[in-house]
């Protein structure tokens, strides 16, 4: 199977060893969930011997948290690329929420993993807030582009969060059978996210799409 390659049909260069554990790991993940995970298991994926992972990872924490970290990475791209292809400010932040819900979607283990090991912390890594490209201040600037009060700190963080909220809300549950018969109203699954944003009232009707 493809998910068991050997490092000789995906080989890396002298000094990406780190990137080909995190890579090996991510295909795990997805392909097996979070208890496959071991670094034995990732050595074994990524072609390399049982003790090259621990040159760069001392147990299966730390390199949960550095594919927790290329999640993250990840999540911002998506939702830069959302945000980019949006004519408004308003139309911008139901993208948002919609890419983050796809997000999640597409990448069922490696969210929960950003989340949880987030939850073990009691916190949010520290790219979330304090570097400007991330996903979190996408959604707060582009509330100030869509007529937050920027001097209102609190509000604004306020409003940030509920936002983030909402489409972590909405991810969690966007599976649920019960909301077949809305996704068939709504004309699919994007459209019905787009409608629930909207209805949140995190979008005015006029702008969202």
């Amino acid at each position: 199977m493809r998910e068991s390659q050997t490092a000789e049909a995906r080989p890396y260069h002298h000094g990406d060893l780190r990137r080909a554990l995190i890579d090996a790991a991510s295909r795990l993940l997805e392909a097996e969930g979070p208890s496959a995970l071991s670094l034995r298991a990732v050595a074994r994926e990524a072609g390399v011997s049982p003790a090259a992972p621990y040159h760069h990872f001392k147990d299966k924490g730390e390199l949960l948290d550095a594919v927790a970290h290329e999640g993250w990475d990840l999540l911002d791209a998506a939702l830069a690329k959302a945000k980019k292809e949006a004519p408004s400010p308003e139309a911008a932040m139901n993208n948002l929420g919609v890419a983050y819900v796809c997000f999640a979607r597409e990448n069922p283990a490696l969210y929960r993993v950003m989340y949880d090991t987030a939850r073990d912390r009691e916190d949010l890594p520290d790219q979330m807030q304090g570097d400007k490209d991330s996903a979190y201040c996408k959604v707060r600037d582009t509330l100030i582009e869509a007529g937050a009060d920027a001097d209102d700190t609190l509000d604004l963080e306020l409003a940030t969060t509920a936002a983030w909220c909402s489409a972590h809300g909405l991810a969690e549950m966007a599976g649920f059978k019960q909301f077949d018969h809305l996704k068939e109203a709504c004309g699919g699954e994007i459209a019905f996210f787009r409608s629930i944003f909207r209805h949140m009232g995190l979008v005015p009707h006029h702008h969202a799409d």
